[in-house]
């Protein structure tokens, strides 16, 4: 793979949307990937659609979670390797399946996963901000938002 010279022309992109990745790893992953001579990599986590192929409503804490893994694995990778964390939010399984997890029940996760990868992790500063930004009195982690 190095002598191919691939790894000067595109950078891997690990994906992973559970709740419990598997943090060493994915850090072992990213050393291999280094060790072929990607200076590059890239995450993706999931803010909705993630979890079910017919999920009306997204669970917080599942999403949350996953980015907090994935701030783990940032944390213990080599320096400068990391070159960003792709939020994804899908919205079907396939092109025959019907739509789930629509946009407007799913904004916030969406808030809840940028704060918590803006600030590192999620705190009750965090919680509380989030509630502020959208007009809300009680922010459910764990709970489907009514």
């Amino acid at each position: 793979l190095s002598e191919s010279g691939v790894p000067q022309l595109v950078q891997p992109m690990i994906w992973d949307y559970a709740a419990d990745i598997d943090v060493e790893g994915k850090v072992q992953l990213i050393e291999k990937y280094h060790r072929c001579g990607f200076s590059k990599v890239w995450f993706a986590s999931a803010f909705k659609g993630a979890t079910g192929v017919n999920q009306s409503l997204t669970l917080i804490g599942h999403h949350l979670r996953n980015q907090l893994e994935w701030l783990q694995v940032a944390s213990r990778s080599p320096a400068d390797v990391l070159e960003g964390i792709a939020l994804t939010g899908w919205q079907r399984y396939d092109h025959f399946s019907v739509l789930c997890e629509l946009l407007p029940v799913a904004i916030p996760s969406l808030a809840v996963c940028l704060q918590a990868l803006k600030n590192g992790g999620y705190s009750e500063k965090v919680k509380e901000n989030v509630e502020k930004l959208l007009g809300m009195s009680n922010l459910e982690i764990d709970t489907y938002m009514r």
